[in-house]
């Protein structure tokens, strides 16, 4: 099923009578949003702007709770120990659903301890470099990397973000010798970054792009299969010479196992209707993101694809399990 028209079968739902998920009296008090990552990352943007709409929808205020640590671990194990009853949510990415599986020992299961909601919002990441580097694109990059191995850095979010192997599959690909220098996410790596202290990063757009828009770095590319509407004029590193290229980073909405399917049954078609208002729209594009609203069979079907997926790239980066 598309983005859209998944959006589509959301909004039909909510016309129909009788409803488990609209007989429902929750909320009945605050609901809180776990995030794995600092204020002002794009994951907590994404939070704050789905949780304000539940909030004017429902009349109950959404907390945004920032549980950072663990490459977002610590976040999603409280929410899979949390209390089945819709009060406590996380707003999770692919990297603690999905990619972490790989890489750590994990106190929870991705797939036995959620009740999937609804993927949210999806954008590439870009690779953005200190102004004082002299690449102008990311070939200009490459060769400047070959001829000095292991001197250029790149900086991420944190081990096992999908910042984090963007930059290790560029290595792979492109037979690189340059040094990961982690974060507790991609806002705490910017001071370096932009003081020369760090060579490049592969960012979130909502992160970096304002920043390379005011001139502070130099964005060169983007990490999905097309280019971002954000920035059309950067290409993507699949055009770049590297063909398949492709990180994304996509945040859903995710409830503890067992929580009744009313209750996330109306979780999925508030976070439908939020994603259908234009202002929603407007805001999330103008961060490059994309809404997606699939329903929480869909998100499940993508938790379950994705693992192996990751778990495949992972491997052929040469990525060590920590």
């Amino acid at each position: 099923m598309t983005q859209i028209s998944g959006l589509m079968f959301g909004l039909l739902a909510l016309l129909i009578v009788g409803s488990p998920a609209a007989q429902t009296t929750y909320p009945e008090k605050p609901v809180r949003f776990v995030v794995g990552v600092p204020p002002g990352s794009q994951p907590d943007t994404v939070a704050r702007l789905l949780g304000q709409k539940f909030a004017e929808a429902w009349g109950k205020p959404v907390v945004i709770d920032n549980v950072t640590g663990a490459a977002g671990n610590i976040a999603a194990d409280r929410v899979a120990k949390a209390a089945p009853d819709g009060y406590t949510l996380g707003l999770l990415g692919q990297a603690q659903i999905v990619i972490n599986p790989s890489l750590y020992k994990l106190a929870y299961d991705p797939v036995k301890d959620f009740a999937p909601v609804s993927q949210v919002a999806m954008s590439p990441n870009m690779l953005v470099v200190h102004n004082a580097v002299p690449a102008k694109n990311v070939q200009e990059l490459i060769k400047l990397a070959r001829a000095r191995p292991g001197e250029l850095t790149f900086a991420s979010g944190g081990s096992g973000s999908a910042l984090h192997i963007a930059g290790e599959l560029l290595k792979s690909v492109a037979g690189l010798d340059i040094r990961h220098i982690p974060y507790k996410g991609g806002v705490a790596a910017i001071p370096d970054l932009l003081g020369g202290r760090v060579t490049m990063m592969f960012g979130t757009t909502v992160v970096v792009l304002p920043l390379a828009l005011e001139g502070k770095l130099r964005a060169l590319a983007v990490t999905s299969l097309k280019r971002s509407s954000a920035a059309p004029e950067l290409p993507t590193i699949a055009e770049s010479g590297y063909p398949g290229f492709e990180v994304t980073s996509w945040y859903g909405l995710l409830a503890p196992a067992r929580t009744p399917a009313t209750i996330v049954g109306k979780l999925h078609l508030e976070t439908v209707k939020a994603l259908a208002l234009p202002d929603l729209r407007a805001k999330l594009a103008d961060l490059g993101l994309e809404g997606i609203g699939n329903s929480p069979d869909e998100f499940a079907a993508v938790i379950k694809s994705e693992i192996p997926k990751w778990a495949k790239v992972i491997k052929e980066s040469g990525m060590k399990p920590e």
